[in-house]
């Protein structure tokens, strides 16, 4: 890279992974104030990473952390927060028995169903601000490179 290269630094700012990456901040604080609305405050993004990767089933822990590529230690404080509020809850896992798995508490899918309503509205408004056609293919495209892998 030459020196000129690194006085322009637009390819820095508008690099397909600092969109994304500015692009999801954006839609999760949406998502947050559209929580806070509706009376289900208090949780941070990292508690979004942990309940984004959480199955309806039920999740172990470990498998949560590497969902969301923290560290088991990470991981296991913000499901002991999640289960502070009464989101979540540990419970012996079937197959494993020193093993625990993850579960949404009927609280929790309460909270999921809301999480749910909020993201549909953050996803309007820019579906809105990007257009409807572009929003759908960048929704399909997403979908196909993130399947890629």
């Amino acid at each position: 890279m030459s020196e000129g290269d690194l006085h322009n630094d637009l390819w820095r700012h508008h690099n397909v992974g600092r969109l994304l990456n500015n692009a999801i901040t954006r839609l999760e604080h949406r998502v947050l104030d559209e929580m806070r609305k509706a009376g289900h405050g208090g949780l941070s993004l990292s508690h979004i990473t942990i309940t984004r990767n959480l199955d309806l089933t039920g999740t172990r822990a470990t498998e949560l952390a590497r969902r969301a590529d923290i560290t088991k230690q990470s991981a296991g404080e913000l499901i002991a927060q999640l289960e502070t509020l009464g989101l979540v809850e540990r419970l012996p896992d079937p197959e494993d028995r020193r093993a625990k798995i993850v579960c949404f508490t009927p609280a929790g899918l309460a909270w999921l169903t809301a999480f749910k309503h909020a993201l549909e509205i953050a996803e309007q408004e820019m579906a809105q601000e990007v257009g409807a056609t572009p929003f759908a293919q960048l929704r399909k495209a997403l979908i196909r490179y993130t399947q890629g892998h």
